[in-house]
């Protein structure tokens, strides 16, 4: 049997979303692909973390939207969603609140019926409220005796400072202080037309979108919650101490900048080099040729006012500093020699077939989409982006590694046995 011949896109061109801005401000964006009987609408509110007053609201209030309304108890708002086969979905980062709904097609009315009480007639429920911080002091207690989990933590405030809003972690006992108008607050200000838009994907005819609309519209008017944040206070090298840990977690990288700047796309290819997919420089280094981890993973990462890359992993605990060594042995060879083209396409080809994967529907052309507006631009990106990764050559990779992964620039966190 001959293997087909492998064909990398070129080019990729994605429709891009219809945009009607509704009678209270809001932007309804819809992406028709009416060969699939499905809807998804997603609700993406500016309520995230950075912005909350008040510590454990913005993750509260999104997760209480469903656990009660003026008609319906909890109970009855997940029958009535799961007799239709409808998903719910909230999902948070730092910055937004995602709150999606998917059906097929035929019960989408009902679905959004159910929407409609979720998003506009929350009542958050005491009993349910104390339930939940309960639960997630408790989580986040256990959490936190994960080592990765202090790393991660130690990172992001060895990023930012523990003041500002993308490093701060609160203590799970402010949890118990956590009050119902706190919440109420919370959702009065920033589950607002000011602060949100809505993209549909599937099949979406006048009637569904007029229906998705009908919601919308009723959404209400408040303040645009932008807060202003501290100036990054950035420390270089954190050492976490976790007693009794067998492994240390290790974090390496450093603040850069969002995907709005012009080396973002230059720098994700950068980052897949060292760690982006399986067979990556630190994959081959870490685990193949040392048997130091089973992982190691370096990514981009884009807030709303912040971007910055990060190298992480898990090593014995025995093995952190000959890990370390490693790690910052293949930053500095991807700065001092170039990458050899025959790797830089493979690193090329995978990042391309990445992008087709999380394309392939509907509802990835959604994710993106949504990603493309929160970050003031549009789809037709997407192919200047492929075409950013295509243009790469050997020399653009070792300059990008000269410019932002010098070892004086980068910050390291250890957490493990006496932070080593």
């Amino acid at each position: 049997m001959t293997q087909p011949p492998l064909t990398i896109p070129s080019a990729v061109e994605i429709e891009a979303a219809e945009k009607r801005v509704l009678p209270n401000g809001m932007a309804l964006y819809t992406l028709p692909a009416n060969d699939f009987e499905v809807l998804r609408v997603t609700f993406v509110f500016r309520a995230g973390p950075s912005v909350q007053r008040v510590p454990f609201s913005a993750s509260t209030t999104a997760n209480l939207l469903a656990e009660g309304t003026r008609r319906f108890t909890a109970r009855e708002l997940a029958e009535r969603l799961d007799y239709y086969g409808s998903w719910y979905d909230v999902n948070l980062d730092r910055d937004y609140a995602y709150i999606s709904f998917a059906t097929l097609s035929k019960f989408y009315r009902e679905t959004l019926e159910a929407a409609a009480e979720i998003l506009l007639h929350p009542v958050f429920p005491e009993e349910e409220l104390r339930t939940y911080c309960a639960k997630r002091k408790q989580r986040l207690l256990i959490d936190r005796h994960k080592v990765d989990v202090r790393a991660r933590e130690a990172f992001a405030r060895a990023l930012f400072g523990e003041r500002h809003p993308y490093g701060i972690s609160y203590d799970g006992a402010l949890y118990d202080t956590l009050t119902r108008a706190d919440v109420e607050t919370f959702y009065r200000t920033h589950y607002t037309a000011e602060n949100c838009f809505v993209v549909c994907s599937g099949r979406i005819t006048d009637d569904e979108r007029h229906a998705v609309a009908a919601i919308a519209e009723q959404i209400p008017h408040g303040a645009k919650a932008r807060p202003e944040f501290p100036a990054p206070q950035t420390t270089h090298e954190v050492k976490v101490a976790h007693a009794g840990a067998v492994q240390s977690s290790i974090r390496i990288g450093r603040l850069l900048f969002g995907r709005e700047h012009p080396d973002f796309v230059g720098m994700q290819v950068v980052a897949a080099a060292l760690g982006g997919y399986f067979g990556s420089r630190l994959m081959q280094n870490l685990r193949e040729r040392h048997g130091y981890t089973y992982g190691v993973v370096a990514a981009m990462v884009n807030f709303d006012r912040a971007g910055y890359m990060a190298i992480a992993t898990q090593v014995g605990t025995e093995a952190t500093q000959a890990a370390l060594s490693e790690i910052y042995a293949e930053i500095e060879r991807l700065r001092t020699e170039p990458m050899d083209e025959e790797e830089l396409t493979l690193v090329k080809n995978i990042m391309a077939g990445e992008m087709m994967r999380i394309l392939d529907g509907p509802f990835g052309i959604a994710d993106v989409t949504i990603e493309n507006i929160l970050c003031g631009t549009d789809n037709s990106v997407i192919d200047e982006n492929l075409r950013r990764i295509r243009t790469m050559t050997p020399a653009d990779v070792q300059r990008l590694a000269q410019k932002y992964l010098a070892r004086e620039d980068l910050v390291t966190v250890v957490a493990g046995e006496n932070g080593n």
